[in-house]
């Protein structure tokens, strides 16, 4: 690769890094904070934050000397999600869960072996759990990852540990097959799966799957929140609600669960 190719698509992999940094704080950052986050002198890091202003993938805010994300950025995001065509059908479903629940309700996929939120109905709660959209999270480590792995052939999730590991985020979270495969089997039996503090100490997250007209899970729902509003005696009827919700979107979508 020619020096000029080579130089030309380490800019668009710097930039895309900024953009990276830049969605996951919302206050916003300064240029030598960002600069700092992505190994890069603060003046490779401004040059970039200029060009993607100039096509308003970026946006500074000069009166706090801020970058944020620009709108454009939103814009083609946004795409992902129309790609698949269950999220704008399943935001009743997840408002009603919120309303039921008053904690927030989330719309997962798979995606490269990691749970990633595609969207989102925030808690009414001034304290609440947020695992905002785009996030990625190890499967096992999420609810929403475990209720889809569970729809799978035993096999099947032995090779996805083989292939993947396991990527603990808290003590709670998975450490080997042995225990993964016991939650899996009780994931089965009540019919929602139970993230109890594995993904953020202090959260819990109750998730079911939404199956495609083919038979296989499209995607999953759930209800996170502070774990003190969520104890063990409100987990069965929460987890019942969100299955309950699952069910209905998949018969909306026209889905079918496996015999």
């Amino acid at each position: 690769m020619s020096d000029a190719k080579t130089e030309g698509v380490q800019s668009v992999a710097r930039a895309l890094r900024l953009l990276k940094i830049l969605s996951q704080n919302d206050e916003g950052l300064r240029v030598s904070d960002i600069a700092r986050q992505a190994d890069l002198a603060v003046s490779t890091a401004h040059r970039l934050l200029t060009t993607l202003e100039l096509q308003n993938f970026s946006q500074f805010e000069p009166d706090r000397a801020l970058w944020h994300v620009g709108r454009e950025a939103f814009a083609v995001g946004s795409a992902f999600g129309r790609r698949h065509n269950f999220v704008a059908p399943a935001l009743p479903y997840l408002r009603r869960l919120r309303d039921l629940t008053r904690e927030t309700a989330n719309l997962g996929i798979l995606d490269h072996d990691e749970l990633v939120t595609i969207s989102q109905v925030e808690s009414r709660e001034i304290m609440r759990a947020i695992s905002p959209p785009g996030g990625r999270v190890p499967t096992f480590c999420s609810g929403m990852g475990k209720a889809i792995l569970a729809t799978w052939q035993d096999a099947d999730i032995a090779a996805f540990v083989a292939r993947t590991g396991f990527h603990p985020m808290t003590k709670r979270s998975h450490r080997n097959l042995t225990t993964a495969m016991v939650d899996i089997k009780r994931i089965r039996a009540q019919g929602y799966a139970l993230d109890d503090e594995e993904h953020v100490t202090g959260l819990r997250c109750l998730a079911a799957v939404v199956w495609s007209a083919q038979g296989e899970a499209a995607c999953a729902i759930s209800v996170s929140g502070l774990a003190a509003r969520l104890p063990d005696s409100r987990l069965d009827a929460i987890g019942k609600q969100v299955a309950d919700a699952a069910r209905e979107l998949t018969q909306k979508l026209g889905g079918t669960p496996p015999a």
